[in-house]
């Protein structure tokens, strides 16, 4: 009986310390920089936001993109501000769907130089009139282009379309949500009002 007792005390302390070890592993994981940033922001990954992938911070792909006048972009362009980047083209039924709610968010921070809204079209180049005439429709959003189609592969969301980026001031990934969204309801503002208070 007391051989038995000691037994159950003796796993019973070895299931502890792995606890512990896990435990330890975790918080040192988590005491990171990246990982508490990101954990912030997990508190916004709800309601129309639920599924959102917040990775570690790391600067954006440098692959060129273009205007309307065919002018060469890239994403440090844009650095000093909170950028939402949004991958969508016009055979893709639910980046049409979510394109006024890009546009309501544009609106909202129109007169504010430290966010910007960057939709760029993966359409082909055979579809470019059709993409710009749709942008035009979704005034004050801008028109921008891959016709490449390799943006949406060089972030989290692997081709994925709509595929969201949210970039902070220093042109890090924050957030990426793949699939449609309003990203004018409140848990999109709460993210970008986070990141510009970074």
């Amino acid at each position: 009986m007391a051989i038995g007792v000691v037994i159950v005390a003796l796993i019973a302390a070895i299931a502890g310390a792995g606890v512990l070890y896990v435990k330890a592993g975790d918080g040192s994981k988590g005491s990171d920089a990246g990982s508490a940033e990101s954990s912030t922001l997990s508190a916004y990954a709800t309601g129309a936001l639920e599924g959102l992938i917040l990775p570690e911070p790391v600067a954006a792909p440098d692959l060129p993109f273009v205007d309307a006048d065919g002018k060469e972009r890239h994403f440090t362009d844009f650095e000093g501000k909170v950028t939402v980047v949004n991958l969508w083209a016009t055979w893709c039924a639910p980046c049409k769907i979510e394109m006024p709610t890009l546009a309501a968010l544009a609106k909202r921070y129109e007169a504010d130089r430290d966010v910007a809204i960057v939709v760029v079209s993966m359409d082909t180049d055979r579809a470019q009139d059709a993409a710009k005439a749709f942008i035009a429709e979704h005034a004050p959003l801008a028109y921008y282009a891959d016709p490449k189609f390799r943006m949406a592969f060089e972030f989290p969301g692997k081709g994925a379309m709509p595929q969201t980026v949210i970039l902070d001031r220093k042109g890090q990934v924050r957030a990426v949500k793949v699939g449609e969204a309003d990203w004018n309801g409140p848990e999109a503002v709460a993210l970008i009002e986070a990141l510009r208070k970074e």
